[in-house]
């Protein structure tokens, strides 16, 4: 059996253990994680070695990377450009990056086209699919629905994934990716939701739909989403936070899967505060290890933290200059953000729909 056929047993194996659980006959249901997770920490160990074979025998040309800005950035986009590539020149596996911010108009892309096994970042899309459906029946989340929403983003959780991808349902998250635009996303068949096939192409569009005001998600729902992205476990905010500057708001949703051709590791992150607004977003597949992946999502990560903190101070200079110039009086440390702060750092989420009677929990979990 190849290592998706296992993915799916295992997928296949929790659901069982759920109903036995529920039944009294199985192990009880704050195991399962435990219980799933050292089943796939064993069959990762088992084919760790083979699919470093694998990876490393293929070709692994390095994707062009092409960054984009205005005249005033073009240098610094040239830097990101020339830098990301060094950061995957002689990788193994193959790599998609995308990079946008609108403070600065920067903007990359390296084979951002390319379908990746989504893994755990599938997570955000199945959050964001039951916040638009919340907002379209004028309901709050149900208690049930925030604690599985809460494990699944802060902990990536795969039961309650699970539960959730099972809850919202195959049409509504198919309307929400088309509300999106993330018309490259093939949702997994089969309920195998860490089989989902995305681009980092799409996973940029999601994650300006939760940086900016837009009309597929409201005020409300981004606020929710990036507030548990912003609360993502320790052990679980490597990849695209590999050196952001201090200071800068977090939101982060990481995947990882092991398959018979090495491991698929991916991270998507959106980063706000004052006079800062970007997103990163790169996957990977192919990789000897996991750690292999994350070492690659992480090189590349601090390349594109480092050359917009850049940009970031060449914007505030030119504010300098400009005031200076016009003899107007620059703004002391306490006023208020500067024009530039698209979004600002957001607050933890609050339950904004609690006059609102809530949907009835769904059978099951």
């Amino acid at each position: 059996m190849d290592m998706r056929g296992v993915v799916a047993s295992l997928a296949a194996l929790a659901a069982l253990s759920a109903g036995a659980a529920a039944a009294g006959t199985g192990p009880p249901a704050a195991r399962l994680p435990a219980v799933r997770g050292g089943i796939a920490r064993g069959i990762a160990r088992r084919t760790e070695a083979a699919g470093a074979v694998l990876a490393s025998s293929r070709g692994t040309g390095v994707p062009r990377v092409t960054c984009t800005a205005p005249a005033a950035y073009r240098a610094i986009a040239a830097r990101l450009s020339a830098g990301v590539e060094r950061a995957l020149r002689g990788r193994a596996g193959h790599q998609a990056v995308t990079v946008r911010d609108p403070v600065t108009g920067i903007s990359c892309q390296a084979d951002d086209g390319r379908r990746f096994d989504s893994a755990s970042i599938v997570k955000a899309v199945i959050l964001a699919a039951l916040l638009r459906w919340h907002q379209e029946a004028g309901t709050p989340l149900s208690p049930w629905e925030r604690g599985e929403a809460t494990l699944m983003i802060t902990r990536s959780d795969n039961d309650a994934a699970t539960g959730l991808w099972d809850w919202v349902g195959m049409s509504r998250l198919r309307r929400f990716l088309s509300l999106a635009a993330m018309n490259e996303t093939e949702l997994g068949a089969d309920g195998y939701w860490g089989l989902t096939r995305a681009t980092a192409h799409d996973e940029m569009l999601l994650l300006g739909l939760l940086a900016r005001p837009n009309p597929v998600l409201s005020a409300a729902s981004r606020s929710y989403e990036l507030g548990l992205m912003a609360r993502v476990i320790t052990g679980q905010r490597w990849g695209t936070p590999a050196g952001a500057p201090r200071g800068v708001t977090v939101h982060v949703k990481n995947g990882w899967l092991p398959d018979g051709t090495g491991w698929h590791v991916n991270s998507i992150g959106a980063f706000t505060g004052k006079g800062v607004d970007y997103a990163i977003a790169v996957l990977t597949d192919d990789n000897p290890s996991e750690r292999y992946g994350i070492d690659t999502i992480q090189d590349v990560a601090r390349v594109v933290h480092r050359e917009l903190h850049a940009a970031r101070a060449g914007v505030r200079a030119r504010l300098a200059a400009s005031l200076a110039r016009s003899g107007a009086a620059q703004p002391s440390p306490s006023a208020q953000p500067s024009p530039w702060a698209v979004v600002p750092a957001l607050p933890a989420p609050r339950a904004p729909w609690a006059v609102v009677p809530a949907l009835a929990a769904p059978p099951g979990p």
